[in-house]
């Protein structure tokens, strides 16, 4: 699977457990994302993808690298 499309499986992932603001973004916390079978199952190297999306300025979140346990309450937004 090349980061494009895993790029977009991640979207459709955020926006599944995700909570939609006001502002048309889509935010979840980092430990829903890393804990959920589904998304566990799809990615091989979910911070990665973040990264990824992050870099193409598709979502955002503090920090650079995401750990389970230390970092499960960043947010992590979508845009619109």
């Amino acid at each position: 699977m090349n980061v494009e499309e895993e790029v977009g499986r991640l979207r459709l992932e955020i926006e599944r457990l995700g909570t939609v603001l006001p502002d048309g973004s889509t935010v979840v916390k980092f430990g829903i994302l890393f804990n959920d079978d589904r998304c566990a199952n799809l990615f091989e190297a979910l911070v990665g993808t973040l990264r990824a999306a992050k870099k193409r300025k598709l979502l955002t979140y503090d920090g650079e690298l995401l750990l389970q346990g230390v970092h499960d309450n960043v947010d992590i937004v979508l845009f619109k």
